[in-house]
């Protein structure tokens, strides 16, 4: 009887019937405990009380179990609930071959990219001493996400079943030894014979099933089963048609079904690795008649390449911030390699939680390869799923499933680099090993509070710096020589000085003192040189000595957008703008898609005087990050070099209002209203900054940008004075500054802004 949506079967509850086959009944379910969808096959009632059926469903699943590879399908479970027994596997999304074969034959690079799939996970099962013996286009699944997973091992060893009828020619048939067991349409010869298989066997099977994914005609199928076996045995394979396919293609179809199994591929692995450098040969070969065929090239490495962030396939909040880190991390290590290309962070992560394929998304970003997966956590167990796909085929070029615990999460990213570098070609020195496989802590929880601190980091905001201060204390307290941790935490407190929420000298004090720590535990940390520098450039003034900390880092790291960001900045502060702005392209060029880079090379044009190009880029980064105050606030102060004055008031006073009223946001907007003839309302905004001085801290930088909107010379040096006393992070912009070029022959603005600029000569 079919289960009703809503039975219980176990620890699952049934929510849809999926399909039926001879030989099951598939549901949609999920785990009551767990949260998790899976799906349940079980047999159907004819079969529940048959022996021999329920002896290969049996073992189908344990044989299935012993398996781990990303292009079979996973058995989670086995059980008997009263008379049902049941799999648990798994769930799909997408399409059997044979319905996707329905529409027509596949394009020859799809086709051959499912092939290597296939062969790949039949490598897994032969290295397991399992042979297939029934491949075909059902038993052959494609995923939604561009996976291919081979179905059903149910005749992985003899058993017997039903007798097929006479024209049946897919049918199944199996006997004891000595008789014909397999899908007749695809068998071996020695299978077609009542021989034993191997795992050539499942070779012959394999090119069987390329052949008609690309022409969509079976290569011996005849009109009745007796024909179909004597054309199995007795003749040779066609070729394939001359329609645009490689040469090599047809050769390697034509070795697959070769009658002698001494003459096919001596093992999946081979036919695989055959049909990849097919698919990355530099130069197309002739067509399958063809005659003349081109010589192939060696494979070039794959040079670039896009982490997605990793879903959180359970659901759980700490997940997420696993999910995350494998994601940072893996960018983190593969980016060491300086001649391998590796998105930036900030612009994967735009592709968080967005349902795209990573074929699609990486023509997006303009790499040749992806690399998406998925990580689920229930207590101390840990799943992990990984894949790499071939952006320029749309193929899987390799994928694992690691099922451990929290404790292995360094090794499965350890291992996943690893295996990400072997299949794009890489071939690293030992150094280069090293630098890849780097662990900046052994201790898991601290990473974890490590990766919750710089999310908080990276929102920008004062409250998510608080946040981020507390996690990286946090992560601090649980393994006091993690040098990345000290680096965060100095980064935290330098930039709650910079947006005003702490005053400089007690926040850049204790940057300076976590930036050392960072850089005593360990020197060749591009992040603590640059941590570092922020401190120098910032608070000391020392831009000399920013640059030659910023320089340190980006030797130790090129790939290290921040620290570009921050070399930039210090360039600007130098008067050098047009090497600020290269610095800048080679920020944005790593990490395309942040908003805090797109709004760093935004400041950069407004410093160098070119407005129209700033307000652009402002613009573009409000559209990926509508609430980010600083780029709105900063748009407002480019719209009034334009001429347009009211248009800033607008963006200035809605930058006031999201920020609660933030003290940059006083005095950008108090220079508007200035420069727009409301004087009063300038003095008004004046008067404020003035009243909350007098409470807690607010730079008498701001105090001089609304004087300076009226051209009042005594106000606004008056105040850029006291800004120098308080040391204030953002005086050493007033030399590059638009709204005081009024003061620039002025001998006290002189005084003030010269020792900023002296590290240019």
């Amino acid at each position: 009887m079919p289960l009703a949506t809503g039975a219980r079967l176990g620890a699952y509850e049934i929510l849809a019937p999926l399909g039926a086959g001879g030989m099951g009944e598939v549901y949609r379910a999920r785990h009551l405990a767990l949260g998790r969808e899976v799906a349940i096959k079980v047999l159907p009632d004819r079969l529940a009380h048959d022996e021999a059926a329920l002896a290969r469903f049996t073992r189908e699943a344990r044989l299935v179990a012993a398996l781990s590879h990303p292009n079979i399908l996973a058995i989670h479970d086995f059980a008997l609930e009263g008379a049902v027994p049941f799999a648990v596997t798994e769930l799909l999304d997408g399409e059997t071959l044979r319905k996707a074969m329905g529409r027509g034959p596949l394009p020859w690079r799809r086709a051959a990219e499912v092939a290597a799939a296939i062969a790949e996970g039949l490598a897994a099962a032969h290295a397991k001493g399992i042979v297939h013996r029934d491949l075909k286009p059902d038993n052959v699944f494609l995923t939604t996400a561009a996976g291919v997973k081979i179905l059903d091992f149910g005749l992985a060893h003899p058993m017997p079943v039903a007798t097929v009828g006479a024209d049946d020619d897919t049918a199944g048939v199996i006997t004891q030894p000595g008789v014909v067991m397999g899908t007749v349409a695809y068998m071996s010869p020695e299978q077609a014979r009542g021989g034993g298989a191997d795992p050539r066997s499942d070779i012959f099977s394999l090119g069987s099933v390329l052949y008609e994914t690309l022409t969509g005609e079976r290569p011996f199928d005849r009109l009745n089963t007796a024909d179909t076996l004597a054309a199995v045995l007795h003749e040779e394979a066609p070729r394939l048609p001359d329609a645009g396919m490689p040469a090599d293609l047809d050769r390697v179809i034509s070795r697959c079904l070769a009658k002698d199994p001494d003459h096919r591929y001596a093992s999946a692995r081979e036919l695989s690795g055959a049909l990849r450098d097919l698919l990355t040969a530099s130069t197309p070969a002739a067509t399958a008649t063809g005659r003349p065929r081109t010589r192939s090239l060696r494979v070039r490495p794959i040079d670039s390449l896009a982490v997605l962030p990793f879903d959180n396939a359970g659901g759980e909040t700490e997940a997420e911030y696993l999910a995350d880190g494998v994601t940072e991390t893996l960018i983190n290590s593969l980016t060491q390699l300086k001649n391998l290309h590796v998105t930036a962070r900030a612009t994967c992560f735009r592709y968080k939680g967005r349902k795209l394929h990573p074929q699609l998304a990486g023509q997006e970003l303009g790499v040749r390869a992806v690399l998406t997966g998925s990580v689920a956590a229930r207590g101390d167990a840990l799943v992990v799923q990984a894949d790499l796909v071939d952006v320029a085929g749309g193929g899987q070029l390799w994928g694992e499933q690691y099922n451990r615990t929290r404790a292995d999460i360094f090794a499965v990213q350890e291992d996943i680099a690893d295996r990400i570098l072997d299949k794009l070609r890489w071939r690293l020195t030992g150094e280069e090993r090293k630098r890849v496989r780097k662990r900046h802590t052994e201790d898991v929880e601290a990473y974890q509070l490590y990766l919750k601190g710089r999310f908080q980091w990276n929102r920008r905001t004062p409250d998510r710096f608080r946040r981020a201060i507390e996690l990286f204390h946090q992560a601090i307290e649980q393994d006091p020589t993690y040098a990345l941790a000290h680096s965060g935490l100095a980064d935290c407190y330098s930039l709650m000085s910079f947006y005003g929420a702490l005053p400089p000298k007690d926040g850049y004090a204790r940057a300076r003192a976590a930036a050392q720590r960072a850089l005593s535990i360990d020197s060749t940390l591009a992040e603590a040189h640059a941590s570092m520098a922020c401190v120098r450039m910032h608070h000391d003034w020392d831009t000399a000595a920013a640059e030659r900390d910023l320089r340190d880092a980006l030797a130790l790291n090129p790939r290290y957008p921040t620290a570009h960001q921050w070399y930039a900045q210090a360039l600007t502060i130098q008067g050098r703008q047009e090497e600020a702005l290269g610095e800048m392209r080679r920020a944005q060029a790593l990490d395309p898609l942040s908003f805090i880079i797109g709004s760093a090379l935004a400041i950069v044009l407004y410093h160098a005087r070119r407005f129209e190009e700033s307000i652009r880029e402002h613009g573009k980064t409000l559209e990926l990050e509508p609430d980010f105050v600083l780029s709105r606030a900063l748009l407002g102060m480019a719209l009034i070099e334009t001429g347009h004055v009211e248009d800033a008031i607008r963006e200035l006073e809605a930058a006031r209002a999201s920020s609660g009223g933030a003290g940059f946001t006083l005095g950008m907007l108090g220079h508007a209203y200035s420069r727009a003839g409301r004087a009063e309302d300038g003095r008004r905004l004046e008067a404020e900054l003035a009243e909350r001085a007098a409470r807690s801290y607010v730079s008498s930088f701001w105090t001089a940008l609304v004087a300076s909107g009226r051209r009042d010379e005594e106000a606004t040096l008056a105040a850029l004075e006291r800004a120098h006393e308080e040391r204030s992070d953002w005086l050493p912009f007033a030399g590059v500054s638009p709204p005081f070029d009024f003061l620039r022959e002025h001998p006290r603005f002189v005084r003030l802004v010269e020792p900023f600029r002296s590290a240019a000569r």
